[in-house]
This record gives structure tokens, C-alpha cells and sequence, in this order.
């Protein structure tokens, strides 16, 4: 049972409660927020840990620390399991550049259990649905791993398998260029294969023959319809918004919607501004981004302590230029959207801390009962509330699994 001590509404639990007192709001989604089991698909946390001293079991200050999750702030955001996405940006697609992905994608996975491994008493890796129900019951926090970017793969199939032996339990097909699987929504070069390429069908299959969750997350309209007709199981998008309230390349289409829904699978609602909200312009803050890309060439082939430097500079950037946020108003207005279209089978959340996410009102891991507030304050059901925080995703989770014992 998760012990909340996060966003200062749910102190209330702590006050006497007696069955014919009328219930507020605010007890209310501190109620159900404590009931339901909570997991966010996607963080990159991960980055913080990469050759990094970066302390996970302690607490740090979103604002001075520019992170956004740490072990003890999921706990005080009475968030349950979270998946730890073992970033790759996308480098040259070359017999070397692959190599370098692929080795990076195992030192990251090796960090992420070095992080976990050193605070037993705080979290625990999980491998199966069962096992986030089981380590929330302990009042651990549930640490998931997925991989953001196909580009892992490398022209090696059996990857799949060996990641999934490593506890990877979700891949993302590709980031924000086209790679040797399918197109990505953002690549200016536009696209490549107009969907998946030869090899990617295959990635498709293997993926369902493991039991290797697909992420369609940053993919292009065309992949998306390619990956849905060749996968016999649901399918996610990790951390994803809709297109039609935020008009935005990396955000899914309502056919796009239908179609998950359709295939069974589940929408993460992601958090991360730009893709909840027009942003207004802050061209100082993308020059900045923009030169500490070439800095860092394009964050490829860095030992692990350029790396920390880069992040630590991304970090930096975003707070001597910040942006205006979105709100958590503005995020229960996407989820009120797929609801709407796909039905509320079909939608979850992923952050993208610590990879952009953050929105005024849940700027941190800290404050995720801000989004069960909102919900309850626009009259979702403990039920729907619980399917929207781990109930689709871990059905999705299941049917994956049980799809791969039977190919």
C-alpha cells in the first residue's frame, strides 16, 4: 500500500474521516489516488544516471537539481511503478555507429540496476505486470525498463531477445529520425520507406514473438499503419498526445487514435509542453539547444562524463530560459480528447520526465495526484481513474505476454 506524503491536498488523508461526513474533492483524489495502482510508461531518468553520481534514493529539488524523479519524490507523488527509458539519440547509421548505440543501450541498463540495486529498501526492478502489484504492496517503487529508439537493435534481431532476457520490457521503434526500422513523425529529410522498412516488419514480428511491448511512440502516421497491420497484439504509445488539441507531428491523429484503440492497444498521455500546447515562441532557449547540440554532436558518441556534462547543460539551459507551461488542466483536456475518440480503454500516462516533461501544476514526479485531482474534479469514476493510471496499460502489458506464448 503506497504511503502518501506528496502535494500538500493529500495531508488530508491524515485527518479523521467519518463515513456520513460529506467528502471533498480534494479527499476524494487523495482517496483514489492512494487506491489504484499508479505507473507512468515513460521517464528518462535514466540520462541522470549514465556515468553519473547522480543520487536516486535521495531527494533532490526539481528546481536547483533540473530533475525531475528521484525514489523518494515517487513516493511522495504516490506514484507506484515507472518505466526508466534507456535513451539513444539517433547517431549515424553505420556497421560503427549501431555498435556504439548498442553498447551505450547496455551500460545504460547496467546503470539503471546499479541505481535500484543500491536502494533495496526504496524500489525494486519489475519484469512482469504481477510484479508491480506485488512490490507496490511492499510500499516499494516498481522500476520498469523500456528502450527509446530501435536504433538499439542494430541489424541484430536476436537483440530483442537479449534485451528482453535484460529485463527491457518496451521499445520504442525510433526517435526523431528515420532509422533502419521505419519513419519518424519529425525527420525534415521527410520520409523513407513511407512506413516501415523490410527490416522493420521483421523487428515487428520478433518483437511479438518475445513478448517485447511495440512503441509507436515518435513514429510517423505511415509506420504507425504499417506496425498495425502486421502486429498480432496490442500495441502503446508510451507518451503521446493528440494532434487535434496540440497540432504537432509527434502527436497522433484521431484515425491514429481509433486505430490503437482498435488494435486493442493504449494512448500515454505524455506531459511534456510542447506537445500539450502550442508554445509561445522562445527563440533564445532554441538557439541555446541548438548550439549545445553541435557542442555535444548531437549527444553521439560521448564518453559517459560528456554526457553528464551535456545533460547537465541541457538542464541549465532550460532554466535560464524557461518556457511557459502547459497546465494540468490543459493535460486532463487531451485525456477528456481520447476518451472521447479512442474510449477510456485506450489512454494512460507517460511523463517524459526528465526528457522535457513538465507542466505547471505537475512539474515534477512529486506532484502526479494533481492529475487524479483534475480528473475527479471533472467526474471520472475510481474505475475510469484506474484504468487511465495502470489499468489499460497493464491489460495491454498482459496481452502482449500472452500473445508471445502462443507464436
Amino acid at each position: 500500500m503506497k504511503i502518501l506524503l506528496f502535494s500538500a491536498f493529500f495531508m488530508l488523508l491524515s485527518t479523521a474521516f467519518q463515513p456520513d461526513q460529506k467528502e471533498t474533492l480534494i479527499q476524494k483524489a487523495a482517496r483514489i489516488h492512494n487506491a489504484v495502482f499508479t505507473i507512468d510508461t515513460h521517464c528518462d531518468t535514466p540520462m541522470n544516471l549514465y556515468g553519473s553520481d547522480f543520487n536516486v534514493p535521495e531527494r533532490h529539488d526539481a528546481k536547483e537539481s533540473g530533475t525531475k524523479v528521484d525514489l523518494p519524490r515517487m513516493k511522495e507523488g504516490g506514484l507506484d511503478a515507472q518505466f526508466w527509458a534507456v535513451f539513444l539519440s539517433q547517431g549515424k547509421r553505420t556497421d560503427e555507429g549501431h555498435a556504439n548505440a548498442n553498447k551505450k543501450a547496455f551500460g545504460i541498463i547496467k546503470a539503471i540496476y546499479k541505481s535500484v540495486e543500491a536502494a533495496p529498501e526504496l524500489a525494486q526492478i519489475a519484469k512482469t505486470p504481477d510484479d508491480g502489484y506485488a512490490i507496490e504492496k511492499t510500499g516499494k517503487r516498481a522500476i520498469y525498463i523500456g528502450i527509446e529508439n530501435g536504433y538499439a537493435i542494430a541489424h541484430d534481431l536476436s537483440m530483442i531477445e537479449k534485451f528482453w532476457q535484460l529485463g527491457v520490457r518496451y521499445i520504442t521503434l525510433c526517435h526523431t529520425l528515420n532509422n533502419d526500422i521505419c519513419d519518424s513523425s519529425t525527420d525534415k529529410k521527410g520520409p523513407e520507406y513511407n512506413g516501415l522498412s523490410p527490416f522493420g516488419a521483421e523487428v515487428v514480428k520478433e518483437m511479438n514473438r518475445v513478448g517485447m511491448i511495440i512503441d509507436v511512440s515518435h513514429i510517423s502516421d505511415s509506420s504507425l499503419y504499417d506496425v498495425l497491420r502486421i502486429t498480432k497484439v496490442p500495441i502503446i504509445a508510451s507518451h503521446s498526445c493528440s494532434r487535434a488539441m496540440c497540432d504537432n507531428l509527434r502527436n497522433l491523429t484521431d484515425e491514429g487514435l481509433r486505430a490503437i484503440a482498435k488494435n486493442g492497444g493504449v494512448i500515454q498521455m505524455c506531459i511534456l509542453t510542447d506537445y500539450v500546447k502550442t508554445p509561445d515562441p522562445n527563440p533564445a532557449r532554441d538557439s541555446a539547444r541548438a548550439a549545445l547540440r553541435i557542442k555535444f554532436n548531437n549527444f553521439q558518441e560521448l564518453t559517459p562524463e560528456q554526457e553528464q556534462a551535456g545533460t547537465a547543460e541541457w538542464h541549465k539551459i532550460a532554466k535560464d530560459f524557461p518556457q511557459k507551461l502547459a497546465s494540468v488542466k490543459d493535460v486532463v483536456d487531451h485525456i477528456d480528447h481520447i476518451v472521447k475518440i479512442a474510449g477510456i480503454d485506450h489512454v494512460g500516462i507517460g511523463t517524459d520526465f526528465d526528457g522535457g516533461g513538465e507542466v505547471s501544476g505537475c512539474y515534477d514526479v512529486s506532484q502526479m495526484g494533481n492529475i487524479t485531482l483534475e480528473l475527479v474534479k471533472r467526474g471520472y469514476t475510481e474505475e475510469q481513474i484506474r484504468k487511465i493510471w495502470g489499468g489499460n496499460f497493464m491489460r495491454v502489458f498482459k496481452a502482449v505476454l500472452a500473445g508471445a506464448a502462443k507464436i
